[in-house]
Parts: C-alpha cells; sequence; structure tokens
C-alpha cells in the first residue's frame, strides 16, 4: 500500500526526482555547524510552547479578580497558566528557548565571521541571517510584555522611549508599535498580534528562505577538508548526506536539544510573574535579559544632559544610544559582505589566523559588547560614567592592536618559512 502511495504521488510531484537531488546532498560533519541547527529547535520548541500557552492567554489589560485583588486581566491569565498542570514548566521552556534562539544565531555569526563564510556568493544568506537576528529580538520584545507584569511593563516602557527618540519620525513609530501612549488598551493585544502572528510568519519565511539558499549554495567547509584526497583538490564537497545520516543524526540532536532545555527550565526559573506582580506606579527601572543589556548598558552611559536639535530632529541621548547605536551596529552587519569582499568564489572556510585585521576586530568588538553589559550594571558596582567609558575605550582599543600584531607577526612568520 506504502508503495501504491508514493508511485501515485511521484507520477504527480516527481517525487524520485526530488530525492535524488535534494535528499543526496552533502553535510559537513564539524560541531559547530551544528549551531545553525540549535536555533532551528529553538525556534520549533517556540512555536510549539506558543500555542499551548497562547491558547490560555487572555491578550487584555482590563481588570479582573485574581485572588481577591483586581489585576490586569493578562497578568491573571499568565499566573493561572503557571498554576495548570504543565503550564509553568512550558513557560519557562518558551522563555529560555526564546534566549537560545538569540545566543545560538549570535555565535552562529561570530563563526561564520572569523571563518570569513559571509563572502562571495554567500553575501545574500549573511543579509538573510541578519535579519532573522533582528526579527528575533524584536520576537523576544514583544513578548516581554505579554505577561503584564511590573517587571515587563517597566522594561518595555524603555523601548517606548526608544521609539519615540527616533528622529523626525519617532511619535509615528511609537504609535504604530505600541497602538499610542503606552501603557494603553490597544497595546497588549497589539504585540500579542505581532508575537504570535506576524513575527512567527517572518522568522518561517526567513529560515525557509535561508535554508533554500543554503542547499542551492551548500555549505563552506572547514579549511582542512580541502586537502584531503576525496575532495579532489577542492573540487568535492566532503560530508554526509541529508538523508537518512543528517537526518537522523538532527533528530537525535533535537531530541538532546529538548532534554536539556527542560532540565535547565526545571532548575532554573526565568521570569517569575507572581514575584514580580502586577504593575505599579513607581517602579523602578528592571535590567532586561543580557540580549537587550548592551544597548541598555549604552544607555546608562551616555549623559541623559543631552539635548539638541539637527535638521529639525531632536537629538537626545535616548537617540545616540537607543537608536543610533544599534541601528549602526546593524549597517556594519549589513555592510561587511561588500567591504570585506572576495573577487572569487570562497567555499572553504578562512582560518582566523589568516585574516589578522578582521580577526582583530571582530575579537575586540566582543570585548566592547561583554564591556557594555556590565556597563548596564554601573550603579551596582558604583563605577562613575566617565571611568565606564575608559573602561570601554582603553580594553578594546588593547586588544585590536594587540591581537592585531600578534595575527600578523605569526603571518609574516609562516610567510617567511
Amino acid at each position: 500500500m506504502a508503495g501504491k502511495v508514493f508511485s501515485w504521488l511521484d507520477e504527480r510531484l516527481h517525487l524520485q526526482r526530488f530525492s535524488n537531488k535534494f535528499l543526496v546532498k552533502g553535510f559537513p560533519t564539524h560541531p559547530s555547524y551544528l549551531l545553525g541547527e540549535i536555533a532551528l529547535f529553538s525556534f520549533v520548541v517556540l512555536v510549539l510552547t506558543g500555542i499551548y500557552l497562547g491558547i490560555l492567554y487572555e491578550p487584555s489589560s482590563r481588570l479582573v479578580n485574581l485572588f481577591g485583588k483586581m489585576v490586569p486581566a493578562a497578568f491573571a491569565s499568565v499566573v493561572r497558566i503557571d498554576y495548570t498542570s504543565f503550564g509553568l514548566i512550558i513557560r519557562r521552556i518558551h522563555h529560555w528557548s526564546a534566549m537560545v534562539m538569540i545566543g545560538s544565531i549570535l555565535i552562529h555569526m561570530f563563526r561564520v565571521y572569523f571563518t570569513g563564510a559571509y563572502r562571495n556568493p554567500r553575501e545574500v544568506n549573511w543579509l538573510i541571517g541578519v535579519g532573522l537576528f533582528a526579527i528575533t529580538l524584536f520576537a523576544a520584545f514583544t513578548g516581554y510584555l505579554l505577561p503584564y507584569s511590573e517587571f515587563s511593563v517597566t522594561a518595555t516602557s524603555i523601548g517606548y522611549y526608544m521609539a519615540k527618540a527616533v528622529p523626525w519620525i519617532g511619535d509615528w513609530v511609537a504609535r504604530l508599535i505600541f497602538a499610542g501612549e503606552f501603557p494603553s488598551d490597544g497595546t497588549i493585544p497589539r504585540f500579542f498580534f505581532f508575537h504570535v502572528l506576524l513575527i512567527p510568519v517572518i522568522i518561517s519565511a526567513l529560515i525557509g528562505l535561508h535554508m533554500l539558499v543554503l542547499v542551492k549554495q551548500k555549505h563552506t567547509e572547514p579549511w582542512a577538508n580541502q586537502f584531503r584526497p576525496e575532495a579532489e583538490g577542492g573540487k568535492r564537497l566532503i560530508g554526509i548526506p541529508l538523508w537518512p545520516q543528517q537526518a537522523l543524526l538532527s533528530l537525535a540532536f533535537f531530541f538532546m536539544f529538548l532534554s536539556v532545555i527542560t532540565l535547565v527550565a526545571s532548575f532554573f526559573p526565568v521570569n517569575p510573574v507572581e514575584y514580580y506582580g502586577p504593575p505599579r506606579p513607581g517602579t523602578p527601572i528592571m535590567r532586561p535579559d543580557w540580549y537587550f543589556l548592551m544597548v541598555y548598558g549604552m544607555l546608562k552611559i551616555i549623559p541623559g544632559t543631552i539635548h539638541f536639535k539637527f535638521l529639525g530632529a531632536e537629538i537626545t541621548s535616548e537617540t545616540l544610544g537607543g537608536v543610533i547605536f544599534p541601528s549602526l551596529t546593524f549597517v556594519v552587519f549589513i555592510l561587511l559582505p561588500f567591504l570585506d569582499r572576495s573577487p572569487h568564489p570562497v567555499h572553504y572556510n578562512v582560518r582566523p589566523t589568516e585574516r589578522p585585521f578582521m580577526t582583530s576586530i571582530g575579537v575586540a568588538a566582543i570585548v566592547f559588547v561583554s564591556l557594555l553589559i556590565l556597563a548596564g550594571y554601573i550603579d551596582v558596582l558604583g563605577i562613575s560614567v566617565s571611568t565606564m567609558w575608559l573602561i570601554l575605550i582603553v580594553p578594546t582599543l588593547a586588544v585590536w592592536f594587540g591581537g592585531w600584531a600578534l595575527l600578523r607577526s605569526r603571518q609574516k612568520n609562516r610567510e617567511t618559512k
């Protein structure tokens, strides 16, 4: 019966031709290539757990009775979810999966950067990856507000003032994203629409496009593979076929990932909504999760007294730290494959030591971002703003210059030998 069904479908969809061409595609076996799969698996878990949470969640700010107190319906529904049989663990898995997805995409981009895998002919896929990273961050931001706790509202308010600080169109951007002033009755439904419908569709489309281009162009291979006899002088791709080896490996890795994320969610609570409580007036600003701490740290060290006009636009500290700085970061990401371009197609990863200038810039950028995250705790650490700027600039420049000089000297020694 199965054979007859396959023959019937093959006559109409040409499945045999598809399997002969697609299912034999080779995949590298180096562990670093699993970073992209971790991001994909995280998204799958987010969708599955999000369906469960979305069924029980009420996207409304109307006041309802919860244990004898009047609280927003959104907050009350999340508390009730936590009291269901599997609600609390599923919500924790959802939150941890979001953090893992962002982290895996970021580390995956680091791998691509340090190995030069974004160059000709893979510029398009790099740009798709940058877009996927940006929309994933926006997905995390919209998910912040949905529990509508004290933490959610105070953390989201930072984004509201950043949106209003966009030059020339800030008020329009804030009204578009937040459905008017924040908080308002329309904010939660607007964020719910973004988080559960619009953004998942965009992410699914970008992942599909990313995989399509990847299958068409194939992976870049580890540097050493080009010297293996079976590579035929770099003319042949070395790896395992998609079916059945890679498919079974990915399936096993998915269940291992699911086990680890469940174990972490069981022992490490995240976003305890009932502990934070519903939003209250006069709540102090709370620090966001790690992936927004870089921008938060920049906002902390830019003096709040900055205020001037440029071509009719009001420029404030929120504009510099919350709009211009992250925008310039993504502009650099977008321009990278065109600034560090290759005239010929590159199908093998380049060793980081062979690119001293770009490698030293990448390491310095990681140091800079790490110190910016530290700047998010400047008030706790008791460090002055001027001292924090020195801590930011001096180590970053030292790492860049020292790393470039060291790698450059090693490269010259190898060329001499």
